[in-house]
């Protein structure tokens, strides 16, 4: 690699599906720029996110830190007033930090959702940022220079306008990184983006994302999008193809510019998705008790950069989101990126560079959202629910659908499998959380997170629990 620092522009998207993407295999949604970007670059397919939901799932893309570490735990409600005031990261940091640093300078473009979206934080100089965690695709509310703005532009393309003049300013002086924060393909999706991109899907039969039979723990959401199912697949895919378009819009300004070489490229999404498989649409809350589902938290994940990275490469190795920040880090040449923290996450730029890089059957991810907890071996899942389950364990070899939970059956094979993962899951946990905030003593339905977890509350209530939720613990 060169001794130069790459320029990186980060692309991230809301509630994208690993297997939304023609890249992956989905032949009936359009995402040629996407395909281009994994063409040129490596694509991973086995990418997970920390924590199947936005805001805790992008802290920990920020600070490499499990939600256990960071504190936050859910998404962030902002319809109470003193959301404004609280910043969930303040004294954490974040790699932005560490590259402002070594000389960067940072931008971001559209969603935030941490908190405080009003005043810039970790490090980042330029700063338009979504007022909340998304909304309607016309008339976003933003803060430009500290000011709210409602802009009355189509959302994506008033975000990849920002992130085009960032490059335009930026190009050819110090290194950079850009975050492109989009808010597609998340709700709403009636009536909300442009015929053009709807009327691709007019015909389409939606294969790719069958409905199955209602999930019994699905919530309001599934009953939702049921009334117009038809109507919420177009929209749904309409919104992936128009951010697709809007990449492929920055992707050439970066070669208008001359700097598509200079600069890492990255595309992720923050936690994966359902659009009707296991019979419910929505991420880990999208049932209750709360889902750990291969397809919500599994999730995109491609690298480019022409020159560096081999083209056309796809890695199957198993790896996390606590991983991203050591890689990025190492990536750019920067060592010593723990900064004494005791973080679990290992850089996985061997892989990125065709390098030896092999991982066994001991490999594992880990995720959390509040008291719900999963491993993931390249065989079995296993996910725990405190205190009192239903825990559940699937063989991804034999039953890669997650169809039937082993430990329903009685066979005490499985149940010796069951306890061992629950034995590797309790140990690893225990060496990185902080029990000041331990998502596992945390009372999260998937209805928000309202203030500061655990002892950091000081007492005051940290989690939201929506009326349809507290039905469902009545059952």
């Amino acid at each position: 690699m060169s001794t130069k620092k790459p320029n990186i522009v980060f692309l991230l998207s809301d509630d994208q599906g690993a297997w939304a993407m023609g890249c992956s295999g989905n032949e009936e949604i359009i995402t040629p720029n996407l395909d281009k970007l994994a063409a040129e670059g490596m694509r991973f397919e086995n990418f997970f996110c920390a924590s199947p939901v936005c805001s805790p799932a992008r802290a920990s893309l920020l600070t490499g830190r499990i939600p256990s570490q960071h504190g936050v735990h859910d998404w962030i409600r902002d319809d109470n007033k003193k959301q404004e005031d609280i910043e969930y990261l303040a004294g954490q940091t974040a790699y932005t930090d560490i590259l402002a640093q070594e000389g960067y300078v940072c931008g971001l473009s559209g969603k935030w959702h941490l908190g405080k979206s009003s005043v810039p934080q970790k490090s980042f100089t330029h700063w338009f940022a979504h007022k909340s965690g998304g909304g309607p695709y016309y008339g976003a509310p933003f803060y430009r220079e500290g000011r709210l703005v409602y802009e009355p532009g189509y959302v994506t393309d008033v975000i990849t306008d920002d992130a085009i003049s960032f490059l335009k300013e930026h190009a050819g002086k110090q290194p950079f990184y850009l975050h492109v924060g989009y808010t597609a393909p998340h709700a709403p999706w009636l009536n909300n983006h442009p015929k053009e991109y709807t009327d691709l899907y007019e015909n389409c039969r939606f294969l790719s994302c069958p409905m199955e039979k209602e999930h019994p723990d699905s919530i309001y959401l599934t009953k939702e999008v049921l009334q117009d199912l038809r109507a919420n697949q177009i929209g749904y895919y309409a919104a992936a193809t128009a951010m697709d378009y809007n990449i492929g819009r920055i992707l050439e300004q970066l070669d208008k510019l001359g700097i598509r070489e200079e600069t890492l490229v990255i595309f992720g999404s923050d936690n994966g998705f359902s659009c009707g498989h296991h019979g419910f649409w929505g991420k880990g809350n999208g049932t209750f008790p709360i889902n750990m589902y291969e397809s919500s938290v599994k999730v995109p994940m491609i690298m480019s950069q022409p020159g560096v990275i081999e083209p056309g490469m796809v890695n199957s190795s198993l790896l996390s989101a606590y991983d991203f920040m050591p890689t990025l880090l190492d990536y750019v040449g920067i060592e010593g990126t723990d900064r004494g923290e005791k973080l679990p996450g290992k850089s996985f730029l061997p892989a990125l560079l065709g390098q030896e890089f092999h991982q066994g059957e001991s490999i594992v991810v880990m995720d959390e959202y509040g008291p719900n907890r999963m491993i993931r071996g390249t065989r079995y899942k296993f996910i725990k629910r405190y205190p009192y389950g239903p825990n559940e364990l699937y063989d991804l070899q034999e039953d890669p659908g997650e169809r039937r939970n082993l430990l329903l059956a009685g066979n005490e094979k499985d149940e010796e499998i069951g306890r061992t993962m629950n034995y590797e899951l309790e140990q690893w946990f225990i060496n990185y959380v902080n029990p000041e905030i331990d998502g596992a003593k945390e009372p999260v339905f998937g209805s928000g997170q309202i203030g500061l977890a655990g002892l950091w509350s000081k007492g005051e209530v940290s989690h939201s629990c929506d009326d349809y939720i507290k039905e469902k613990l009545k059952e």
